[in-house]
């Protein structure tokens, strides 16, 4: 999709005229459907994403398990894409489109560059820096710490939370894959919650209380 000021702007109303003229220049806006591919493990990365509306999800995977790292909302960006592409490094994460979203793609030589020459650049990444490496120690942490019907309780509200959803589409097989463990765990944990009053699981879906 073709870029103008104003679209950018409205999104990312920090950045200065000549940056956001940069942008339009030589960045790409892209729709991508929900439940889509957008980074493969190993994948060189030429472009990072900015979110501009909609939500992405982060996954890192260790000997054939899956684990979600952490979302991306609007106006927010993956630093371990921003990492590997300005280090020319493959990438150790994957990530997929949670709700249908609409992307901002800037290219890495650019990227490269406008770090060095806009205070904005640096203070946006810094910004997202400081949020993914807390959300991570949280991730460990309850890894370490929390048992299995605090870590689903918490993952489920967090959710309804991103999506502003109180009742949650999902089968116990994906909320399986995004806490690393086996849709059994998540079966039995589910019918402790619901007789602890906690959620409710109905044919559409689950419904936090």
């Amino acid at each position: 999709m073709p870029l103008t000021i104003s679209e950018i702007k409205q999104h990312l109303p920090g950045f200065p005229a000549e940056l956001l003229e940069e942008i339009a220049e030589h960045g790409m806006m892209k729709e991508v459907p929900e439940g889509v591919e957008i980074l493969k493990e190993g994948q060189y990365i030429k472009v990072i994403p900015i979110v501009l509306e909609g939500l992405v999800k982060v996954f890192t995977r260790a000997e054939d398990k899956e684990l979600l790292l952490y979302y991306i909302g609007p106006a927010q960006s993956c630093i371990m894409s921003f990492s590997s592409g300005l280090s020319n490094a493959p990438s150790r994460i994957f990530a997929f489109t949670e709700d249908a979203s609409l992307l901002l793609l800037l290219p890495t030589d650019k990227l490269n560059k406008w770090v060095k020459q806009y205070p904005a650049v640096n203070e946006l990444f810094f910004q997202q820096y400081n949020l993914r490496y807390t959300e991570m120690l949280d991730t460990i942490n309850s890894l370490l710490f929390d048992k299995m019907d605090q870590r689903l309780y918490n993952y489920l509200l967090e959710k309804s939370k991103l999506k502003g959803e109180k009742i949650l589409s999902l089968r116990h097989k994906q909320i399986a894959g995004e806490l690393g463990t086996a849709r059994e765990v998540v079966t039995r944990v589910m019918k402790r919650l619901e007789q602890e009053g906690k959620v409710k699981q109905l044919p559409e879906g689950i419904q936090i209380i």
